[in-house]
């Protein structure tokens, strides 16, 4: 077991990964992994593992692993396999206590809806203490252009959840990091951070837009 590494991005398998990870060392999960859905976007971009469920378990039981007793997990989700996220969610020892929805101005697909909306649940392990000033749970969701990922988060969204859920000068984990906005977020509010991106390409994208941090391929 190595010392968890800081302001640091990885390349690599997550699961692996986080194996090498001290327990209890992150402060705040804040990640986006694949839905499950076989997405393909408009300009036919794909997302690594999206066709597959055999990660999610093992991928979450690391996340509780690393995360420290008392601390929260916020992970976006596809509702079309929620049974399943919430099976791998409870399966690795988290309690479910939030929802949030990021509200759009513009439509992502369209079928019997049209989908102009994202959402996360809120995870804690163990006896997780609310903060003292809860911010709400509808975020605004600004439209990112999906540059830099097919599924890009816009970084303004994720700066109050950081500031929310993980203290000032805390190490926050994105175990599924792909175009880096976490990363971003956490940096730009005063937190540590570690990034973990399977793909080459995506983990350079990333790199590229944390210019001047120190990366690390494994």
């Amino acid at each position: 077991m190595t010392p968890t590494l800081q302001n640091t991005i990885l390349n690599g398998d997550c699961i692996e990964l986080m194996r090498k990870l001290e327990w209890g060392s992150v402060d705040f999960i804040l990640t986006d992994p694949p839905y499950i859905t076989h997405y393909r976007g408009r300009d036919g971009r794909t997302i690594a593992n999206d066709d597959n469920s055999r990660w999610l378990k093992p991928a979450f039981n690391q996340m509780h692993r690393v995360l420290r007793y008392g601390g929260f997990c916020l992970s976006f989700y596809g509702w079309a396999k929620i049974d399943l996220l919430m099976d791998a969610w409870r399966a690795a020892g988290f309690s479910i206590v939030g929802h949030v929805v990021f509200r759009k101005r513009y439509a992502s697909s369209e079928r019997y809806f049209r989908y102009t909306h994202e959402q996360a649940y809120l995870l804690a392990k163990g006896n997780a203490t609310p903060p003292t000033q809860p911010i709400a749970d509808v975020i605004d969701f600004d439209y990112t252009g999906n540059r830099l990922h097919p599924t890009q988060k816009p970084v303004q969204a994720l700066r109050p959840l950081i500031e929310s859920f993980c203290p000032p000068g805390g190490l926050v984990l994105d175990p599924f990091c792909r175009s880096g906005s976490t990363l971003v977020a956490a940096r730009d509010t005063g937190r540590n951070w570690l990034g973990i991106e399977l793909s080459k390409e995506h983990f350079e994208t990333v790199a590229r837009r944390l210019t001047g941090e120190r990366t690390a391929a494994a």
